[in-house]
């Protein structure tokens, strides 16, 4: 596992369908040593802090791995998706949703860190490219990322190799966490299966709590609004 890239962004104001709103998804790559902070990278900050961002959400992570799936998808080609073009503060090798689970401590760099929810894909994404069906087929896909909480704030550099200090004993991946919410049929021991997650980020764990005895029929996943973990 290695940090390929660390990218930063600031609000900007974006007008798409005929809405402006501040977002902070165009992020660009720096080099050098990076401070993280327990709420942020430095240099980055979110552009809706109601829905992105705080100690749960400090800093998002993609892998390298899904890029070429990406830009055969948006019928690019590979150099014209930069590093942090998803959005993400950090892109790594080796950390696909399927092989990290919530709750792994990992250290990169000085800073140490650990996973607490998948990414949810909102119509930020959908403005970034234009194109109003990406943020359905990028949870579909399954190629989600997730976010760190920051346990050791520190400098992280590009070219830093990423070593996993502990494994969380549930060994719940990103992926299975996400397969969860996308069910809404998912009985109580699945639910309760996530929420025994310690590590779980509060916003995620609401979510679950509030499914818990009412589960909905069917299991197809279905699109995002612009709220977090709400569907339309």
């Amino acid at each position: 596992m290695k940090l390929v890239s660390v990218n930063v962004g600031k609000p900007r104001e974006v007008t798409y369908r005929e809405r402006t709103y501040p977002t902070s998804i165009f992020k660009d790559p720096v080099t050098g040593p990076v401070a993280v902070t327990r709420l942020n990278v430095e240099g980055d900050r979110p552009g809706n802090p109601q829905v992105h961002g705080g100690p749960d959400m400090a800093v998002y992570v993609y892998s390298q791995d899904h890029y070429a799936y990406w830009a055969d998808d948006l019928g690019l080609d590979a150099d014209a998706l930069p590093w942090g073009a998803f959005g993400e503060n950090l892109t790594v090798t080796g950390m696909a949703d399927h092989e990290v689970s919530i709750g792994d401590i990992f250290r990169i760099g000085s800073a140490r860190f650990q996973v607490t929810e998948p990414r949810t894909p909102c119509h930020k994404l959908a403005m970034k490219f234009d194109d109003p069906d990406l943020p359905r087929r990028f949870f579909k896909a399954g190629r989600l990322g997730f976010y760190f909480r920051v346990l050791d704030e520190g400098k992280v550099s590009a070219g830093d190799e990423i070593t996993c200090e502990a494994r969380d004993p549930a060994g719940l991946t990103v992926a299975e966490v996400s397969g969860i919410w996308a069910d809404r049929g998912a009985g109580t021991e699945a639910l309760e299966r996530a929420l025994g997650v310690e590590a779980l980020s509060a916003n995620w764990r609401a979510a679950f709590e509030s499914r818990l005895g009412a589960p909905t029929a069917g299991s197809d996943p279905r699109e995002w609004s612009e709220d977090r973990l709400t569907w339309v």
